[in-house]
């Protein structure tokens, strides 16, 4: 199965309502996102970890994240995963 995926970047305004939108409409038609974290949205990893678990809360029980890095990769299943 070929997975399709866009990149997103999240700068200084941090997660926002336009970016939990734009999500929500990329994975009408694909299946994989990446979300690059900049450095003005983040001090440390565990900034990036509350970001991600924050994303996944507000997008539902169909995604799942990985951290690689500052790099956070979310992916759409079929089922609810939790």
């Amino acid at each position: 199965m070929t997975y399709k995926q866009t990149i997103i970047q999240i700068g200084k305004n941090k997660l926002t309502e336009g970016i939990i939108e734009n999500l929500k409409t990329i994975f009408k038609t694909h299946n994989v996102v990446k979300i690059s974290v900049l450095k003005s949205a983040r001090d440390d990893r565990e900034e990036v970890k509350r970001i991600s678990s924050e994303i996944l809360e507000k997008l539902g029980k169909k995604y799942n994240s990985k951290i690689i890095g500052f790099t956070i990769i979310v992916r759409k299943f079929r089922k609810e995963q939790r």
